[in-house]
C-alpha cells in the first residue's frame, strides 16, 4: 500500500474524532471536575473567613454587618462570593479553547512538545459591585480580574492581577492542586478589595432626562475604575 496515498475522509474523521476530539472531551471532563473543586474551596473559604471575624466580633471589635461572606452556588457553571462592597463570579467557559500562534504559551518548551497540551478549559473570575448585583443594575459592568487555563493533565496557569502563578514558563511544570487553587482564589479576592470605586466624572453624570428620572429602570452607571483594562504586560509573564 503507497504511504503517500491521501487518507479517505472515512479515515480522516477517525484520527480527528479519536485525537483532538478525544483530547477536547479530556479537557472538558478535566476542568469541570476543577470547577466543582473550586466550588467547594470557595464554600470552605467563605466558612472560615467569617468564623475569623466572628472571633475578632467577640474581641470586641465593632464590624459591619455587612462585613461577611456568602457562597452561592449558581449552577453547574457558576459559582460567587459576596463580601462586603464586592461580589466575585467564578465561571466555567463551556468551551474548550487553543491559543493563537502568537501567543506566548508557543514560547514554552511543554506546549512544542506536544500541541495538544494547549488545549485548555478556562475559569474565569468577574468583580462585580456588591449593591449592583443586589439591586440588578443591569448597566454596571463587571471586570475580569484573572482566569485560569487548566488542560488535560492538570497543568495550568494564571492570568490576572496580582496572581502568583502568571508565569507561562511555569505551564507543564506545576500541576493544580488545592493551595494553588486557594491562592488562586485569594489573591483575586484581595485584589477586587484593593480595587476601588471611583466617582464618575463629572461631565458623564451631569444630566439626565425627565423620563430617566421617572424611570423605574434608570441608573446611574456604576463601575470601579474608569478605563480599566488588562494588557499582557499587566496580567501575564512568560
Amino acid at each position: 500500500m503507497d504511504n503517500d496515498q491521501p487518507l479517505s475522509p472515512n479515515r480522516q474523521l477517525v484520527e480527528a474524532l479519536s485525537g483532538k476530539s478525544n483530547v477536547k472531551s479530556l479537557v472538558y471532563d478535566r476542568a469541570l471536575e476543577v470547577f466543582n473543586n473550586l466550588k467547594e474551596l470557595l464554600a470552605e473559604i467563605s466558612n472560615d473567613l467569617d468564623e475569623a471575624l466572628d472571633d475578632i466580633k467577640d474581641s470586641g471589635v465593632v464590624l459591619s454587618r455587612r462585613v461577611k461572606l456568602e457562597y452561592r452556588d449558581k449552577g453547574k457553571l457558576e459559582a460567587e462570593v459576596r463580601f462586603a462592597d464586592d461580589v466575585l463570579v467564578f465561571s466555567m467557559l463551556p468551551d474548550i479553547y487553543q491559543f493563537d500562534p502568537e501567543h506566548p504559551v508557543w514560547k514554552n518548551p511543554y506546549s512544542t512538545a506536544e500541541p495538544f497540551n494547549t488545549y485548555c478549559g478556562v475559569i474565569t473570575v468577574h468583580n462585580f459591585l456588591y449593591e449592583s448585583v443586589k439591586l440588578n443594575r443591569e448597566c454596571d459592568p463587571g471586570y475580569l480580574i484573572a482566569r485560569l487555563f487548566i488542560n488535560r493533565e492538570g497543568c495550568f496557569f494564571v492570568e490576572g492581577k496580582n496572581q502568583p502563578r502568571n508565569k507561562i514558563s511555569g505551564f507543564g511544570s506545576v500541576k493544580l492542586d488545592k493551595k494553588e487553587m486557594r491562592d488562586f482564589v485569594e489573591s483575586a479576592m484581595l485584589y477586587a478589595i484593593s480595587f476601588d470605586l471611583l466617582v464618575p466624572p463629572f461631565d458623564k453624570v451631569k444630566t439626565i432626562t425627565v423620563g430617566d428620572k421617572d424611570s423605574d429602570d434608570y441608573r446611574i452607571p456604576t463601575s470601579k475604575r474608569n478605563g480599566f483594562d488588562f494588557t499582557t504586560e499587566d496580567v501575564l509573564k512568560d
